[in-house]
């Protein structure tokens, strides 16, 4: 349907936009936020006059509502939209509206404008969505170049506004082993901006930026986000202006001559996304809501699953990785995992990368015998792969040395030693296929576990040299869908050093993510609480490892280890071939209650207390019909005071009354003195659990209790 006015209600999913298409230019956000029902034409137009500025001698300096593609030729001195030229001409393009259509749908409600620079011969498409099932917000821009001059393109930026409440910014920072680091700053005047060069997000990367009422936390505070779903090199960026304008902005990063439109040619950029929420838990909400409605997010239970890595890392022998599958099964795993070492002379990180052939050394009958030995004892069978890299001692490359990215110094530096093969090369793509393709055939393999550990430094195709990274994450995408297609059912773990390609964009094609690859319970339940500011359990792995950490060395309880890996698809990584009984009953009772518990963790909604001590942690899942929910009371380091003290149990409903008890899966109790209530269960209302609270259990650090609350 054609706009025939100047402002448009896009109304969905409990989130309002108002935009407003006056004076012939691009789209200006003029409200984004909570549902302002049905509005008038009227009303609209009341808004638009009380959310103006007044003008002063200038355009440049007055606080205007600022399109969603800012454009130098109306004063906008901030972070540019369209950064582009054709050798030195037409930079500085004039974007006027053509059109603008509604295109309402059962899953959206959406805008798209149509504009163009006549002059420069260029026709910009902005998309703004409003998505029914989350109320999250999208827009992306498509740019056509009609001259027969080439356009290159350097950066096509899209921005979504935040109101002025909006003063403190939160972003997530990371290492190996280390992801999602929160970290707060005030929004002050200028911009900060986090970028990703290593041609993909990276350990290091954000996940999103955040901008919200200072203080905001989990429960409270209104709070506006976004993210790039893309896999690829990115900058998302906060910026406030003299004149008090304040955006969220993401764009795809792009190398010189990465993109270069002849006549004819389209640059679609990443979507771009936005949530807002009353605290971070309700903005979390939205994505969690969205991926669950994608085509993408798996049906059925989530198996669990035993993953060979931390067990045996590359000293792969047939019969006793049978043995293994056969223990797993017993203590109750429905996948079970062949990590990285089972191909053609891979002994170690050093070599071999590429030739994915099954290692007739180690196995000489193959996989097929194990194969099927893991699915006679009732699991599902999956595989290890790197498909994007190579090692320079490898068949692979000393066959194909011009698949290897190198921009014309050699092919760079190691990392894990290992290379990026290009997918940009047709070839390369295609034996990647049908290598993977073709096993997973023979295999009935169920189940990927794609890795990713090297970044994209000196991503040169050859033998242009021209910048490739760009394109390998087409190609990977590409890889991903096609397999699917060949293969329904397949799942596919993204995996990247641990949580470095975390992305809604290789969520569209991935059923499962890897969210670090530090199994230590202290630090996972940080990387995970932050993770989850995006991904919802159901797609995080979530593995006990050992008694003694493999990544820090901190030494945990099978209690605090099992209770930390409940609440995501959990696995295990424990080398069961060594695991005394008492350990293997211990683990069966612990996947026994996350079994008891899956269908509740793995749809309900995703909650965190803010609490007052910053020792503690209280976090959980409850129901959409907030009839049960399930919470994790933890202590993370010594209280400065004690005992801890009440808290109240988050997203529970007021007029509803619980049944409150905690629970031991393995019968094992907290020692020392108790609360009275923690001997019995106590009924109270949703409104006293939330507002009065209940004592919380005295623990050291590194202890855990959970609670089990279910409606009487």
């Amino acid at each position: 349907m054609l706009v025939d006015t100047d402002l448009v209600h896009l109304r969905a999913g409990g989130t309002s936009v108002v935009v407003l298409l006056d004076g012939n230019r691009l789209p200006r956000i003029l409200h984004w936020g909570d549902d302002l029902g049905e509005l008038d034409a009227g009303e609209l137009r009341t808004i638009a006059q009380v959310s103006l500025p007044a003008v002063g001698d200038s355009v440049v300096t007055y606080p205007q509502p600022v399109p969603v593609l800012a454009q130098l030729h109306e004063g906008w001195l901030g972070r540019p939209g369209l950064v582009g030229d054709s050798g030195g001409r037409r930079w500085a393009p004039v974007f006027r509206t053509a059109r603008s259509e509604l295109v309402t749908t059962d899953a959206s409600v959406a805008l798209h404008t149509e504009a163009t620079d006549d002059a420069y011969g260029l026709a910009l498409t902005i998309e703004l969505d409003v998505l029914a099932e989350s109320g999250l917000v999208r827009q992306r821009a498509r740019l056509r170049n009609l001259n027969a001059d080439v356009f290159r393109v350097e950066s096509l930026e899209l921005a979504l506004p935040v109101p002025a409440e909006a003063d403190e910014v939160l972003d997530l920072t990371g290492r190996w082993s280390l992801e999602r680091v929160p970290q707060r700053r005030a929004f002050d005047v200028g911009e900060w901006v986090r970028a990703s060069r290593g041609g993909k997000p990276g350990l290091e990367h954000t996940l999103l930026l955040a901008a919200g009422e200072r203080g905001f936390g989990f429960r409270s505070g209104r709070v506006w986000a976004t993210h790039l779903a893309w896999s690829g090199n990115q900058t998302l960026a906060a910026e406030r202006t003299p004149a008090n304008v304040r955006r969220l902005s993401a764009v795809e990063g792009l190398a010189a001559a990465e993109v270069e439109l002849a006549e004819g040619d389209e640059y679609v950029t990443p979507w771009q996304y936005g949530a807002w929420g009353d605290g971070l838990d309700e903005l979390a909400a939205r994505f969690h809501r969205h991926l669950r409605a994608s085509n993408a997010h798996p049906t059925g239970r989530r198996p669990v699953l035993v993953n060979t890595w931390e067990a045996v890392y590359f000293d792969h022998d047939p019969a006793a990785l049978t043995r293994l599958a056969e223990e797993a099964a017993a203590v109750g795993a429905e996948r079970f995992v062949i990590d990285d070492g089972w191909f053609t002379g891979r002994r170690d990180d050093t070599t071999s990368l590429g030739d994915w052939d099954v290692d007739i050394e180690r196995w000489p009958d193959g996989l097929a015998p194990i194969a099927q030995r893991v699915r006679e004892l009732g699991m599902d069978f999956g595989l290890w792969f790197e498909p994007e890299m190579i090692n320079l001692d490898s068949r692979l490359a000393v066959e194909h040395p011009e698949w290897i990215f190198d921009a014309g110094h050699g092919p760079g530096l190691p990392s894990r030693q290992q290379h990026v093969l290009d997918l940009g090369h047709p070839e390369a793509y295609a034996y990647l296929l049908d290598r993977m393709s073709t096993l997973i055939a023979e295999l009935g393999i169920a189940y990927v576990k794609w890795d990713h550990n090297r970044y994209l430094l000196d991503a040169g195709h050859t033998p242009s040299g021209r910048p490739g990274p760009r394109e390998q994450t087409i190609a990977a995408y590409r890889l991903m869908d096609e397999l699917h297609r060949r293969h329904p059912g397949l799942e596919i773990e993204s995996c990247a050093s641990g949580g470095g390609r975390i992305d809604l964009g290789v969520l569209e094609r991935t059923q499962r993510v890897w969210p670090s690859d530090c199994n230590d319970p202290h630090e996972r339940l940080e990387v995970q609480r932050w993770t989850g500011l995006l991904v919802p359990p159901e797609l995080q792995g979530t593995h006990i490892g050992a008694e003694e950490s493999h990544t820090t060395h901190r030494v945990h309880p099978l209690s605090y280890r099992g209770e930390k890996a409940i609440w995501g698809n959990l696995g295990v990584e424990i080398d069961l071939l060594t695991a005394d009984d008492e350990t293997k009953r211990e683990l069966a009772d612990w996947i026994d209650f996350h079994k008891e518990h899956r269908e509740l963790l793995h749809s309900g909604v995703v909650v965190h207390a803010d609490l007052a001590e910053p020792a503690a942690r209280l976090e959980g899942v409850v129901s959409a019909s907030a009839d049960e929910g399930l919470y994790a009371f933890s202590i993370v380091e010594r209280p400065s005071t004690w005992p801890v003290g009440r808290a109240g149990l988050p997203g529970l409903d007021d007029a509803k009354t619980y049944a409150v008890r905690a629970v031991f899966p393995t019968g094992e109790r907290p020692a020392g003195a108790q609360p009275p209530w923690l001997a019995d269960e106590v009924v109270l209302s949703g409104r006293v659990l939330r507002r009065v609270g209940i004592e919380m259990p005295s623990l050291d650090p590194d202890r855990s209790l959970l609670l089990h609350v279910r409606t009487v």
